[in-house]
């Protein structure tokens, strides 16, 4: 399975923030929005991901207060990123190396920003795939004991 596969599924709408926005704006928008991250962008382009995990990160730094700072301080400027291509065996190995729960899908042709991939997205997939396998597996062993127990 391809991560375009599950873009197709998940959609691509990307919520952004822009580096020089304050942390508390971005953090809004992610409560708001009920998110867990933002792709930071510079002059179109990917510089940075703002996810819990930098916001958690500042709150402890600051002693529970998010502070004046901008996304800049506070972003992941270099996080993981995959294209539509990639298999999703090397998304969810990529993720778990880097305790990434987040990755931004750009397109190698154009450079343009498809979406971002959580770990639930991936988790979702694999669970639907392995189900689906699973129910086609059962239904080609006719005599399953899912069946027999279904037929008393």
């Amino acid at each position: 399975m391809k991560v375009s596969e599950i873009l197709k599924v998940k959609g691509n709408i990307l919520f952004t923030v822009t580096p020089d926005s304050p942390i508390l704006d971005a953090v809004n928008t992610m409560a708001e929005k009920d998110i867990g991250s933002l792709v930071v962008m510079e002059g179109g382009r990917l510089i940075g991901m703002l996810t819990f995990r930098e916001v958690i990160s500042t709150l402890h730094e600051n002693g529970g207060a998010l502070g004046g700072e901008s996304v800049r301080n506070h972003m992941n400027d270099k996080p993981i990123v995959v294209s539509p291509d990639t298999d999703l065996n090397d998304v969810r190995r990529l993720m778990l190396e880097q305790h990434a729960r987040y990755v931004p899908v750009r397109d190698e042709r154009d450079g343009s920003l498809m979406g971002v991939m959580s770990f639930y997205d991936v988790a979702k997939a694999v669970f639907e795939a392995q189900s689906f396998e699973n129910r086609m597996l059962k239904s080609y062993i006719q005599d399953s004991p899912v069946e027999a127990e279904e037929e008393r």
